[in-house]
């Protein structure tokens, strides 16, 4: 996975003041941001995985299952606040 590329998708899903380690480890502390971060790597995985079965012209239903999957990353609850 390419680091840079999740670090930037992270600072979209939190905020960019939160990227510096100090600060965001207050914060992971304080509102345990543990779960978000986790559920934010599995959609990306997942998004990732259905984008390389699509280029790769797989057929749909493959392709489907990870948008599903990500779909249903989507709707799990999350504290708005972090």
């Amino acid at each position: 996975m390419n680091v840079k590329l999740l670090h930037q998708m992270l600072t979209m899903l939190f905020h960019p003041s939160l990227t510096l380690i100090s600060r965001s480890e207050a914060i992971s502390a304080s509102r345990g941001v543990s779960a978000k971060r986790s559920l934010a790597s599995r959609e990306f995985a997942l998004g990732v995985e259905a984008l390389e079965r699509f280029v790769a012209c797989e057929p749909l239903r493959p392709v489907h299952k990870c948008v599903f999957g990500f779909l249903a990353l989507e709707s799990d609850p999350v504290d708005p606040r972090l």
